[in-house]
């Protein structure tokens, strides 16, 4: 009996394909990618336009100009002075004494003493000149200890001198009348005593160095001073009218070019003032000349001054530095603008040829996004270099070769990069202030592109 050989078949269970599970996997690869994606990719943040103002320094320090007139001394001897510091005199009243002895230096010694009562105007007096001192006082600047402190000596000094001053026409016919001369005021101003060689000073002459003098030295006087013929006695402030100098970068000037007024505040009284603005370039620097009609007394012994310039204009739309972008359009006349076929679409009238060469021309669709100097500012996508567009009225062609640049922000109110021209009027490290309700401009409530060159226009964003 044969024997036939068979094949055996190895077992294969039937495969069970887990349609659950490969779902699963599926949807886990492609979340992985997603994940991995989006970590790679730059996000884009929004931001939105709000109204603000910015915290911009807006503090100088400029040197007062007045018309000042010093007078010298006819005669050498000791000083003495009669009228307070910062006080009006009258065309020919007298001023101070001088005398070759000392006595009427010993006269005041011996005369002013407790006999003198300081009445409620006098303590008015020294009161508001303490007061206004402590207000102002600014240890960086100790050098006002100084004019404070000769202030003050003025004060008590037509106290302290009322009798000698009451007796002056005794001295004056007396035993001393060989040895006393006399010195009369010219003509009528405010009285000041000291000199720093700025009396003659102009705005023409000002320069930056005359501006931040750090030699600058103020001589002062005093009672008693020993004084000889044709030295500066005293000085005349003639005219209530004053200027202050202040040194101002280009964006400073670009703010004050167009205004006639300004107000100030003085930061040694706080008060406020309305003066007239002038610029004046010289010596390679801007200076601003802030003209006053008031207030000059009050300096009278100030050669240098702070101040604050307030302006309303610090308020517009607050948006981050970072969002601020530059791009280049093309520079078309508005002559050559034109309308669809509808009457409402914007564009112009581009020269074209038809298949056999015969020339024809087609509208095109622009978005205009500045308009200056009677050129429209139009996206650089619509035409290229050498295309030809047609005046509508007389067929007039213009090449389209001349570009100029726009600051501006990606608007994305519409889902897409859409560039929005804007006009900076303050800037700080972080922030911005620019112009509002422009007509090619930002609004208040406008979503922007945090970083503005994380972007291209148009392009779709997806927060």
């Amino acid at each position: 009996m044969e024997h036939k050989n068979k094949k055996v078949k190895k077992y294969r269970p039937p495969i069970n394909i887990n349609l659950g599970l490969i779902i699963f996997g599926a949807i886990f690869v492609y979340l992985i990618i997603v994940v991995v994606t989006y970590l790679k990719s730059e996000h884009i943040a929004p931001y939105e336009v709000t109204l603000g103002s910015l915290a911009v320094n807006n503090t100088y320090t400029g040197v007062i100009l007045r018309d000042e007139t010093v007078v010298e001394s006819d005669y050498s001897g000791y000083i003495n002075y009669y009228a307070r510091e910062g006080e009006k005199v009258a065309n020919n009243s007298m001023v101070y004494t001088i005398d070759a002895t000392g006595k009427i230096n010993d006269l005041i010694n011996n005369d002013s003493g407790d006999t003198v009562m300081l009445t409620k105007e006098d303590m008015s007096e020294l009161k508001t000149a303490i007061s206004t001192f402590s207000s102002g006082f600014d240890p960086v600047n100790y050098s006002d200890t100084y004019d404070f402190k000769f202030n003050i000596e003025g004060t008590v000094l037509k106290i302290a001198n009322y009798k000698v001053l009451a007796n002056i026409d005794e001295y004056r016919s007396g035993e001393y009348a060989d040895n006393v001369n006399f010195g009369y005021a010219p003509a009528s101003g405010i009285l000041v005593y000291s000199v720093d060689g700025y009396e003659t000073l102009t705005s023409e002459d000002m320069t930056r160095a005359l501006l931040y003098n750090e030699n600058y030295e103020k001589k002062q006087f005093a009672n008693s001073d020993l004084i000889s013929e044709g030295d500066p006695a005293y000085k005349l402030i003639t005219a209530e009218e004053w200027s202050l100098l202040i040194e101002i970068d280009e964006q400073k000037y670009k703010e004050l070019e167009d205004k006639d007024y300004i107000n100030v505040r003085f930061l040694k009284n706080n008060y406020t003032s309305w003066a007239a603005v002038s610029i004046l370039r010289q010596d390679g620097t801007i200076f601003a000349k802030l003209d006053f009609n008031n207030s000059m007394v009050t300096f009278a012994t100030d050669r240098f001054l702070e101040i604050e310039l307030l302006s309303g204009s610090d308020q517009g739309l607050k948006i981050p530095n970072s969002a601020i972008v530059e791009r280049p359009f093309y520079l078309i006349p508005v002559d050559y603008l034109t309308y669809g076929d509808n009457g409402v679409d914007e564009g112009f009238m581009r020269e074209s040829f038809l298949e056999d060469g015969t020339p024809t021309t087609e509208f095109i669709k622009a978005t205009i996004y500045a308009l200056y100097d009677d050129q429209y500012y139009v996206d650089e996508s619509v035409f290229k270099i050498g295309d030809y567009i047609i005046k509508p009225e007389t067929g007039d062609k213009y090449p389209i070769s001349k570009q100029g640049m726009l600051t501006g922000v990606y608007n994305i109110n519409k889902g897409y990069a859409d560039f929005k021209q804007i006009t900076v009027l303050y800037q700080n490290e972080e922030y911005s202030i620019v112009k509002s309700n422009t007509q090619y401009g930002l609004n208040v409530y406008d979503h922007i592109v945090l970083k503005g060159d994380s972007v291209n226009a148009n392009d779709f964003i997806y927060e």
